[in-house]
């Protein structure tokens, strides 16, 4: 039976090589799983190619031989192997002579022709062959899975210097498979540092000689939820959500994040800078909206912010040291890594000494976070790996652009940095409410009181104006971000008190009530089908105000 017809090509079409660089990873089992969590995510037909060595000569070899041989032009078979789920499988053998570039473009491109998504499953040499080069820069992309090891850091080395030493233009997307239980350790740093950073990862996988490998039924939940999100990216519905800068006003993303899940809305990966890394990386570890709200209202004692604040002394590169905010999120996630979260996560920061947009998806999550909330002359810079960086929001302060690089093809956007519009309706609202103000002794009691002249935070003081600056560079930045969204949400925030942490309630408030009056535009979102490549997706459908 072959699939397609004249509705098929209108579609375009999505080719990803599965390349597995260690026999003790499942590659049947891992890529039929794929494509079944495609097919149930799309519904568009999908072929699963296997391409498996075999030795020619012997008369046994000729007899279990996959059929036809891709060696030459392809030539298709009169009808493919279903599977349960749905999806088509097309065996093919690999001789010897290695496949050449005609037979690999004639696969493609029949295939192509006919199905929506081509997967193309196949093992990698020690020494990756010419032909599996050519066979992945014909890809939109390629899954390079790997084992946790220094074995699989170096084999995935060897595979990206032979595709930098031919120029090629393959994107290479890393997956780490951690067994049940299996810590992450160091692997994600060093993989990083040697040969290239982890795309995602998929726990709880399974060894080949497994009995859920053999009966072909994943008994580990997050398996099957790190395999969905893989398949979401091939299908074009990976979602993401992008949390800007913004201080206390941050606190408006729990808000946006309580009505997304009150109302099913699924969320594959997050990014976030300054405050929005601190709320996305509660959230990616798994407290819900709720909770998160919960630990927001920890800091509306009168004396709670104080809890944040550790001075230095001498304030020769920061007044404070930052590490009492870093205390905090680790009381509530304590050591964890980017692997060990329920959903991707990455945090932007600034390099000091460059200038560059640091991107953080590997290593301790807590301290990547403390990085990207070290506001320049009032925190002091935080070093790790020997670099020195600064508060993320300095040179991304809506990581729209770090979601498509991740493959999402749907993207959210909260941008809570208030417009010089916004911002100067909010102090004509406060100029006319003063007038009307009849609580005079109170007013004459405040000035009496040096309390603004000692407090640094205050406004019109040094850390207001340095956050004033701040934030003034960070609006259009952010806004240049827009166009890369799907759907901007912009939460109703007309004041610039950037200290308001012992508030919490009412950003919260107002970011719900922007995602409940755009709440609409949220599903039509979801439910558009078949987003084509991310790449494709960089028209805003709308820029949701208040």
């Amino acid at each position: 039976m072959l699939p397609g017809g004249r509705n098929s090509e209108r579609l375009p079409r999505q080719v990803v090589t599965l390349a597995f660089l260690s026999d003790q990873i499942p590659s049947p089992f891992l890529s039929s799983q794929l494509s079944a969590s495609l097919c149930a995510e799309t519904g568009a037909e999908t072929v699963l190619v296997r391409l498996q060595a075999q030795e020619g000569g012997s008369e046994n070899a000729a007899r279990l031989a996959p059929e036809p041989f891709l060696n030459g032009e392809f030539h298709y078979p009169p009808e493919l192997q279903r599977a349960p789920a749905g999806f088509y499988i097309l065996a093919l053998g690999v001789r010897s002579e290695p496949p050449t570039v005609a037979g690999i473009e004639s696969l493609i491109g029949q295939l192509t022709r006919r199905f929506r998504h081509v997967l193309i499953e196949t093992r990698v040499s020690e020494i990756p062959e010419a032909w599996f080069f050519e066979l992945v820069e014909r890809s939109d992309f390629a899954y390079v899975f790997l084992n946790t090891t220094t074995e699989g850091i170096y084999h995935l080395d060897l595979v990206m210097q032979g595709e930098r030493a031919r120029h090629g233009q393959a994107v290479i997307k890393p997956v780490g498979c951690l067994g049940e239980g299996e810590q992450i350790d160091g692997f994600d740093l060093l993989a990083q540092k040697v040969a290239a950073p982890m795309h995602m990862f998929v726990r709880g996988c399974p060894k080949t000689d497994s009995p859920e490998t053999k009966q072909q039924t994943p008994s580990s939940a997050i398996f099957r939820a790190d395999v969905r999100r893989l398949a979401r990216e091939v299908g074009g519905r990976l979602t993401g959500l992008a949390l800007s800068s913004g201080a206390a006003k941050g606190f408006a993303h729990i808000g946006v994040i309580q009505v997304l899940e009150e109302n099913g809305i699924e969320v594959d990966v997050v990014a976030g800078a300054s405050m929005g890394a601190y709320v996305g990386a509660l959230w990616a570890f798994g407290h819900n909206g709720r909770e998160m709200e919960e630990l927001a209202r920890q800091l509306e004692g009168r004396w709670a912010l104080w809890s944040l604040v550790d001075p230095v002394f001498p304030p020769r590169r920061g007044f404070l040291g930052g590490f009492a905010v870093k205390k905090r999120l680790m009381r509530t996630i304590g050591n964890a890594r980017f692997a060990d979260l329920v959903r991707p996560l990455r945090i932007v920061a600034a390099n000091l000494a460059t200038l560059e947009r640091k991107v953080f998806c590997s290593g301790e999550v807590a301290s990547a976070v403390h990085a990207s909330i070290a506001v320049p002359g009032i925190c002091v810079p935080i070093t790790l790996e020997g670099e020195t960086y600064v508060d993320g929001g300095i040179v991304d302060p809506l990581p729209v652009e770090i979601l498509r690089d991740m493959g999402a093809a749907r993207v959210i956007a909260v941008d809570v940095i208030p417009t010089p519009d916004r911002i100067r309706y909010g102090l004509e609202a406060e100029r006319e409410l003063a007038r009307h103000n009849r609580e005079k002794r109170w007013r004459l009691l405040r000035r009496a009181l040096p309390s603004d002249e000692l407090n640094y935070f205050a406004c019109g003081n040094l850390f207001d104006i340095l956050m004033r600056c701040l934030h003034g560079s960070q609006i259009r930045v952010a806004a240049a971000s827009w166009p890369l969204a799907d759907l901007v949400l912009r939460p109703d925030i007309c004041d610039d008190s950037w200290l308001d942490y012992r508030h919490p309630g009412k950003f919260i408030a107002l970011g719900r009530e922007a995602a409940e009056r755009h709440l609409q535009e949220i599903k039509s979102l979801m439910a558009r089908k078949e987003a084509g490549l991310p790449e494709q997706a960089a028209i805003p459908m709308a820029i949701a105000v208040g």
